[in-house]
């Protein structure tokens, strides 16, 4: 079992969360995917025990977690799970997600803030955005889904393959249920908790959030009209 961890510039925060996986999770392998940060974030992973992945440069939260993938995928892991660098997701959670994956529910568990009232408060534009995300893609995949830009994830080894090849890079979240979904992958959502940041600020305001919501919508339009994608068996 291996746990995805990106991470840009969260020195702050990225020691914290690999202990608190560990704790969760006794002897669970974790990867860091450090991505170009300029800070100590590389350092302090290592020196919490983490592996790191170094990425050459910033390429974005969506190469990085494909780029875990495919190391996942090389390594042979069964599961994986991702788990944020920001502290934001409860490491805690992740027992009850692996027990629905155990009892092949889905192919996918994805960890939702939406699904019951757990306290968490998104900005009116971020969470109107979600809400017109969660409603296209529900039309799409033909089942509920309430938070579509969840990065907190449980994979088996056939979501893992998948993700390795096709995870897309500039919407990463809402884009890959679509995919997912047509690859014949099956998704199940779950509530879970969503804790404040530990340390430092999103990068992602009013005017971003805006941005993204008509760009992504956009992309996933343009995905329904693709071919469906297909695993390449190696």
């Amino acid at each position: 079992m291996l746990v995805i961890i990106p991470a840009l510039n969260e020195e702050g925060s990225v020691a914290h969360v690999v202990a608190r996986v560990r704790q969760q999770i006794p002897g669970v392998d974790v990867l860091v995917v450090n991505d170009g940060s300029w800070d100590a974030t590389a350092d302090r992973a290592e020196a919490a025990g983490a592996m790191v992945l170094h990425m050459p440069y910033n390429v974005g939260i969506g190469a990085s977690v494909q780029a875990g993938f495919q190391f996942a995928e090389k390594r042979g892991y069964d599961v994986v799970i991702r788990n944020d660098g920001d502290g934001q997701h409860d490491p805690a959670e992740i027992s009850r997600m692996l027990a629905a994956l155990a009892a092949d529910q889905a192919d996918i568990v994805i960890g939702s803030r939406y699904i019951e009232n757990r306290g968490y408060v998104a900005s009116p534009m971020r969470r109107l955005g979600s809400v017109i995300l969660a409603r296209l893609i529900s039309v799409i995949v033909r089942q509920r889904v309430t938070d579509p830009t969840s990065g907190f994830i449980v994979c088996n080894r056939h979501a893992t393959q998948l993700c390795a090849q096709l995870y897309p890079h500039d919407y990463p979240e809402p884009e890959s249920i679509v995919l997912l979904h047509r690859a014949g992958i099956r998704l199940l959502e779950m509530p879970v908790t969503m804790q404040p940041r530990i340390a430092g600020q999103s990068s992602i305001t009013t005017l971003r959030s805006a941005y993204y919501m008509i760009k992504v919508i956009l992309a996933i339009l343009v995905d329904v009209l693709r071919p469906a994608p297909v695993i390449q068996s190696h």
